[in-house]
Parts: C-alpha cells; sequence; structure tokens
C-alpha cells in the first residue's frame, strides 16, 4: 500500500515533477476512468508543463503527452513531493 499524502496535482510548480500515488474518491464513473485512460495511474511521472495567465487549465506532461486539467480534477490527484525535473 502506497504511503498516504496530502500533496495533490494542484501543488505542481514548474520545473518540478512529481509521481501519481492514488486517484482519490472524489473522482468517480467516467472521469475517473478519463483520468486513467490518460495514463493518470499510480507510479506514472508527472511534470509540469504549461500554465495559463487566469490559471485554469493548467497543462501537464504525462508519458509524452501534454494534458490539460482543471483544477477540480487536478486537485483529486494525489502525488509524491515534486522535486526539480531532470532535463534527460
Amino acid at each position: 500500500m502506497p504511503p498516504t499524502t496530502d500533496i495533490y496535482l494542484t501543488a505542481l510548480t514548474p520545473g518540478h515533477c512529481a509521481h501519481v500515488v492514488a486517484l482519490g474518491p472524489g473522482l468517480q464513473g467516467m472521469e475517473r476512468r478519463r483520468l486513467l485512460d490518460l495514463g493518470l495511474t499510480p507510479g506514472t511521472k508527472v511534470a509540469y508543463g504549461m500554465g495559463n495567465p487566469l490559471g485554469d487549465p493548467v497543462a501537464y506532461r504525462i508519458r509524452g503527452a501534454l494534458i490539460a486539467l482543471r483544477a477540480p480534477q487536478a486537485q483529486h490527484i494525489q502525488i509524491t513531493p515534486p522535486q526539480p525535473c531532470n532535463r534527460n
């Protein structure tokens, strides 16, 4: 069982990466299925991709694709503590 964390995808900032720990119970049905289909499964590396001047949505790099998520979705995705990304 992965360690519990109170850090969510909305905490990721430019230049930082993290790994998905879990999708929270607030994501259900088709919304949960969509995120799983996009590759947001436990252990997946996620990097901050591109912000929005208005703050929402934010694009994240997930498995080589740039995926835009709105804050209400991102705040249900638990992550490991963010670390600076390797440029390799």
